[in-house]
């Protein structure tokens, strides 16, 4: 059995308008957003082995602000490969990790994030799958469980969504506030 936790980088700032897209750092709400996940992964002891974390700012920040809840044994990878990567192109480097590790964690961007989401779940609650078919914001996390052996195995419809989790389901004062 192997876990994935495609995590969208929390909420980010265009206040500077003449940074690059990839310099773009969090704004206060996605900042909070980010503390709220940490504490979620933590209670409910979501805690992966590896996180492949796209280098751009605002993943790095989310990355940032989940790694004191993460009880210090999980691995952390940054790569560029995951900044404006496709759903195959994320799968693929999900592929190629060790098979010992059962669960992990990539933080990313949409579209590719979104669309792999879609792309691997086969079942689950109906209800969290109409949810994560609707939207899936900044700061959302899908937790997705495919009965293989080899990260190499995981396949279109071959996982289970077993949670769907957005910000303004940790914390009301993070259903839309400003700031």
């Amino acid at each position: 059995m192997k876990t994935l936790y495609l995590l969208r980088h929390a909420k980010s700032s265009w206040k500077d308008a003449d940074l690059d897209d990839f310099d773009r750092p969090l704004k206060g709400r996605g900042r909070r957003a980010g503390e709220a996940m940490g504490l979620h992964l933590a209670e409910k002891g979501r805690i992966p082995d590896l996180v492949l974390c796209s280098t751009a700012r605002r993943t790095v920040e989310t990355l940032d602000l989940l790694s004191p809840h993460l009880g210090g044994t999980t691995a952390c990878d940054l790569t560029a490969d995951l900044y404006g990567a496709g759903a195959g192109s994320i799968l693929g480097l999900v592929a190629r990790q060790d098979d010992h590790l059962k669960a992990i964690m990539v933080i990313g961007h949409n579209p590719g994030l979104e669309t792999l989401a879609r792309e691997l779940t086969g079942g689950g609650r109906v209800a969290l799958r109409r949810t994560l078919e609707d939207k899936f914001p900044t700061g959302a996390l899908a937790v997705l469980t495919a009965d293989v052996d080899h990260w190499k195995d995981l396949r279109p419809g071959g996982a289970k969504l077993k949670d769907f989790v957005r910000p303004v389901d940790l914390d009301t004062d993070l259903a839309g506030g400003r700031a």
